[in-house]
C-alpha cells in the first residue's frame, strides 16, 4: 500500500515513516526540507527496499499544496492512507498574537490539513482499509496563557476529525485521531517540562497496528487520560488559577 506522510523529515513523522516501510508500504513523504527528506528516502529504501518519493511541500500555503501535491492526479490515486504528525508553534503565542502569525498558526495546523483532506477523500473512500490520520494536543482541552492560538487551532482539528468520523461512518474509509501529550519531538526539545515525555518509536507502532480501526481516538501517553478527566471536572477558574502548570 501507499502512504503520504506530511512532515516526514523528523520528530513523529519521521519515525512513522520507519513504521510503516519496514511492514512494507511504499510511502509518499513531504517537508520543506528536501536534503532531509532525500536523507530518509535513501536510508528508507535500502533498509526496507520499498518505494519512497519524496515532495518539498511548505504546507502552511494553499498555493504550494495546490502546485506540489493536488496537481498530480496520477500519485493521489495511488495513495491509500495519508497521515498529519503536524504542527507549527511560536514562542510568543498569546491572545495579543498578531494577525499574520495568527493566521499563519490556524493555517498550518488546522485549515492546511482540513483543505487537503477534502481534496483527497473523494480517492481514499474508493479503496479497502484507506485510512486518514490526525494528530492534536492535549492543549486543546484548555485554554492557556501561552499557546493559545495554537490550543485552539489543535481544538478545532479534533472537532474536524470528529466530523469526518460521523460523515465517513457508511464507508470503507477509516479515521483515527491521536490526541498527544508530551513526546519526543522538535516541538519539545530543550523545555523544562512538568511530566515526562512519551516515545516516538512507541506512537508510531500503536499508529499503525490501529490504522484499521474505523474510528479511534487515542490519548497519547496514556496517563495524559487521567490529567483530562481531572481538568474537564474541575470548575473552569479554578484552573485558571493553576494554568502555569499546563502552559
Amino acid at each position: 500500500m501507499n502512504y503520504l506522510i506530511i512532515g516526514a523529515s523528523s520528530g513523529l513523522g519521521r519515525e512513522l515513516a520507519y513504521a510503516f516501510a519496514k511492514n512494507h508500504n511504499n510511502l509518499i513523504i513531504s517537508s520543506r526540507d528536501l536534503k532531509d527528506l532525500n536523507a530518509a528516502k535513501s536510508d528508507l529504501e535500502n533498509k526496507y527496499k520499498i518505494e519512497v518519493k519524496t515532495l518539498a511541500l511548505d504546507f502552511s500555503s494553499i498555493e504550494s499544496i495546490n502546485s506540489i501535491l493536488l496537481s498530480d492526479k496520477n500519485l493521489l490515486e495511488k495513495i491509500d492512507g495519508v497521515l498529519f504528525p503536524i504542527g507549527m508553534m511560536f514562542e510568543k503565542d498569546d491572545v495579543d498574537l498578531n494577525i499574520e502569525d495568527s493566521r499563519m498558526l490556524l493555517q498550518s495546523n488546522y485549515l492546511s490539513i482540513s483543505y487537503t483532506i477534502s481534496k483527497l477523500k473523494k480517492y481514499l473512500e474508493k479503496k479497502k482499509d484507506s485510512c486518514i490520520i490526525g494528530f492534536g494536543s492535549v492543549s486543546g482541552y484548555l485554554g492557556r496563557k501561552l499557546n493559545s492560538n495554537y490550543a485552539a487551532s489543535k481544538r478545532a482539528l479534533e472537532s474536524y476529525f470528529e466530523s469526518l468520523a460521523f460523515e465517513n461512518k457508511e464507508t470503507q474509509l477509516k479515521i483515527q485521531f491521536y490526541i498527544l501529550g508530551y513526546i519526543e519531538t522538535n516541538l519539545s526539545f530543550g523545555k523544562s517540562l512538568k511530566l515526562p515525555k512519551g516515545s516516538t518509536s512507541k506512537l508510531a507502532e500503536i499508529v499503525y497496528n490501529n490504522k484499521k480501526a474505523k474510528f479511534k481516538k487515542k490519548i497519547y501517553p496514556q496517563w495524559w487520560t487521567v490529567i483530562i478527566l481531572i481538568l474537564k471536572i474541575i470548575p473552569i477558574n479554578f484552573l485558571i488559577k493553576i494554568n502555569n502548570i499546563f502552559k
